[in-house]
């Protein structure tokens, strides 16, 4: 008989980071009262990333359920069916042609990233040219804010360029991510369209459970179109950072989760979809 989806915690609270974005009334924003403290700093995760590259395509939590984990963040669906983003609460749908829909409480998520988002820190920000600038400015966040800690980021305003990736749905057998990509991505771009980059920062230690680093999905503003970021050129925006000092993670009730290799070495197959390169 199947065991119920496990539940695994790991906190890594540590003072610096409490000092820094955690405390400051100046800096942070106000906790909603009807979410409590605790939830509010931790970011969710729903599988293995490394599941999901190795092809467990399969949804174990509902979008309901997740919405009951944080109001921001991003993922996919079962089958991969495009591209997950929430913003504000509500969980949108990258389609294949990158249109955007609302997705609906039953649809389930292989894999998903989301945490309850209070704004540590702000700025405004313009003249940013790539994805790897952009990249360079938040990892001078990190690294003044404190690199083991978890970040949920909103890059919030008008961009000349956006490059971005969605994929068709997969039907079974699934193949592994990497290669599902070879024939079933599909790229768009969209020049100066307003919208919101939702972006997730893992440390280092967390790269055989999630990609280290920077993962970026967006929608734009009038919520017609979006994905997975592969290049981007801000002209202006306000970037707000949460820093967040819980992680749980819970593993999904599947048939192919039990059985996966998750010893073998992906980090070129999670670096090819990762990227446009």
């Amino acid at each position: 008989m199947k065991k119920r989806a496990l539940a695994i915690v790991l906190s890594v609270f540590m003072a610096a980071c409490m000092t820094a974005c955690g405390d400051s009334s100046s800096a942070s924003e106000s906790k909603k009262d009807e979410t409590p403290k605790a939830d509010r700093e931790t970011i969710y995760q729903v599988s293995l990333l490394q599941g999901l590259t190795l092809g467990d395509y399969n949804g174990s939590v509902s979008v309901k359920e997740l919405k009951q984990k944080g109001d921001t963040g991003i993922g996919t669906f079962e089958g991969v069916n495009g591209e997950l983003i929430m913003v504000d609460g509500t969980v949108y749908r990258a389609k294949s042609d990158g249109s955007i829909e609302t997705a609906p409480d039953d649809e389930t998520i292989p894999f998903a990233n989301v945490t309850f988002f209070d704004t540590d820190e702000k700025q405004d920000i313009s003249g940013v040219s790539s994805i790897a600038d952009l990249k360079k400015l938040l990892d001078e966040k990190v690294e003044k804010l404190g690199r083991n800690q978890f970040y949920m980021v909103r890059v919030d305003g008008t961009f000349k360029k956006m490059h971005a990736r969605s994929e068709l749905k997969q039907e079974k057998p699934y193949k592994p991510l990497a290669e599902a990509l070879k024939t079933d991505q599909r790229e768009f771009s969209w020049d100066n369209i307003e919208g919101t980059v939702v972006a997730l920062y893992c440390p280092q230690y967390m790269e055989d459970l999630n990609a280290a680093g920077w993962h970026l999905h967006f929608v734009s503003k009038d919520k017609k179109y979006g994905g997975h970021v592969l290049e981007l050129d801000v002209d202006k925006a306000e970037l707000k950072i949460d820093c967040t000092q819980g992680f749980n993670m819970q593993l999904p009730d599947t048939e192919m989760f039990p059985t996966l290799d998750l010893t073998k070495d992906q980090s070129e197959d999670i670096k090819k979809v990762e990227t446009k390169d």
